[in-house]
C-alpha cells in the first residue's frame, strides 16, 4: 500500500507555468537573448534546469542566472493557482492517513509562499526546494523521512521526476497537467500515467474513515451556537472539521472552532464519539468517526462570531429550541445526549 506521496510542485500541484515563463525571459532579456512564447518554452525547458540554462545562455553563470530569475519571478505569490483537483487530492491524502511532501526545482521560498498563499502548507511533513538533481535527492529524502520505497510514490509532471521516483526505487506516477507532453513522459517510462489529479485516489484507493472533532457551544445564558451549512444540505449542525496528521484532538478542536466561528473556546468536556457512515445528509460521500464535545465560550461578554465560507449562516438557541429546528442528524442526537445528560 501506498502511505508516501512525494510530489512534484510546478506543473504538478501548482500552475505557475505563466510565472515561471515571465522569470525565464527577464533573464533571457537581460543577457540580450530573445524571449520565448509559451509553446517554445515548453517544447526546450527540461531538468536539471541547469541544462536547459547551459543551453539557452552558454557561458553565463548559474550564479547570474539565480539573480536574474529571482529578480523577475512575479512577487505575488497569489498569481500561482493550485492545479485543478490538486486541493481535493491532498484532503483524500490527510483523510486517508497519508504522508505527503514536496520535492521542487523551484526555489523553496517561491515554494512555501505559493503554498502559504494557496492555504495548503499544512499538508505537507516537509517542502524540499531548489533541488538540481531530484534522482539524488530523492534518496536524502526518503532516508530523512524514514519512508520506505516499496511504501512511497513519485508524483510529478515531466520525465526527471519520472526519473527520480525510479532512481529512489518508489512508484513513478506522471501527470499530463503540466510542462511535458504525455508523448515525452512515456519517454521515462513511468509506472503510471494520470490525465490529472483526480484519478490519483483511485489508483491509490484504500480509504479510511475520517476523524472529526465538533463542539455544542454554549454562551453564558445557556443558548447553543448552530451554524448552518450547504455541506450537510443546508441543514443545521455544529461547528468542527478534520484532525489533520499529527494534531491531537484538542487542538484539532480549538483550531476548527477559531477557524470556523472565530470563537474561544474552554471547559470542553467529551460527550460521545459517533460512527457516522455514508450520511446521507452530507455532500458527498463519506465515513466519518465524530468526536463530540460541549464546551463555552471565552469572553462571553462580548461574543462575535464570524463565520468562514464553509457557512452560511448562525444562530443562538435554546437547545429545546434546537431540537425543533431541521437538523443534520449527528447534531440532532448529540444534543439529545447533553440534554439527557442535564436531566
Amino acid at each position: 500500500m501506498i502511505r508516501n506521496l512525494i510530489f512534484d510542485w510546478s506543473g504538478t500541484l501548482a500552475d505557475d507555468l505563466a510565472a515561471v515563463l515571465t522569470a525565464t525571459n527577464g533573464v533571457l532579456g537581460h543577457h540580450g537573448r530573445a524571449v520565448m512564447d509559451r509553446e517554445e518554452f515548453r517544447r526546450l525547458f527540461r531538468l536539471p534546469y541547469t541544462e536547459f540554462y547551459q543551453d539557452v545562455l552558454p557561458g553565463i553563470s548559474l550564479e547570474s542566472v539565480k539573480e536574474q530569475y529571482m529578480k523577475h519571478f512575479p512577487s505575488d505569490h497569489s498569481v500561482v493557482p493550485m492545479l485543478p483537483f490538486a486541493r481535493e487530492f491532498l484532503e483524500f491524502g490527510v483523510a486517508t492517513g497519508r504522508r505527503m511532501v514536496v520535492m521542487s526545482s523551484a526555489p523553496e521560498e517561491h515554494v512555501r509562499a505559493q503554498a502559504e498563499a494557496n492555504g495548503v502548507t499544512h499538508f505537507f511533513e516537509a517542502i524540499w526546494g531548489g533541488i538540481i538533481d531530484k534522482r539524488i535527492a530523492v534518496h536524502e529524502l526518503l532516508a530523512e523521512m524514514k519512508m520506505r520505497p516499496e511504501d512511497t510514490a513519485f508524483v510529478g509532471d515531466m520525465r526527471h521526476d519520472i526519473d527520480a521516483g525510479k532512481a529512489g526505487g518508489v512508484l513513478s506516477v506522471a501527470v499530463a497537467t503540466g510542462y511535458e507532453s504525455v508523448a515525452l513522459l512515456m519517454e521515462s517510462v513511468p509506472d503510471v500515467v494520470l490525465p490529472d489529479l483526480s484519478k490519483l485516489s483511485l489508483l491509490l484507493g484504500g480509504a479510511l474513515p475520517v476523524a472529526t472533532v465538533g463542539a455544542l457551544i454554549f454562551d453564558s445564558k445557556g443558548k447553543v451556537l448552530l451554524v448552518r451549512t450547504h455541506k450537510w444540505q443546508n441543514r443545521w449542525g455544529i461547528a468542527g472539521g478534520k484532525i489533520r496528521r499529527g494534531e491531537s484532538a484538542m487542538d484539532a478542536l480549538h483550531r476548527e472552532t477559531m477557524e470556523e466561528t472565530g470563537l474561544e473556546i474552554g471547559d470542553v468536556e467529551l460527550v460521545m464519539v459517533q460512527d457516522c457512515i455514508e450520511p446521507e445528509e452530507f455532500e458527498s460521500s463519506a465515513h466519518f468517526v465524530l468526536l463530540n464535545y460541549t464546551a463555552t465560550v471565552v469572553g462571553d461578554d462580548d461574543i462575535e462570531v464570524t463565520l468562514n465560507d464553509e457557512a452560511e449562516e448562525f444562530c443562538w438557541v435554546l437547545m429545546e429550541e434546537a431540537l425543533n429546528m431541521d437538523l443534520n442528524k449527528p447534531t440532532r442526537w448529540l444534543i439529545e445526549e447533553v440534554a439527557q445528560k442535564k436531566r
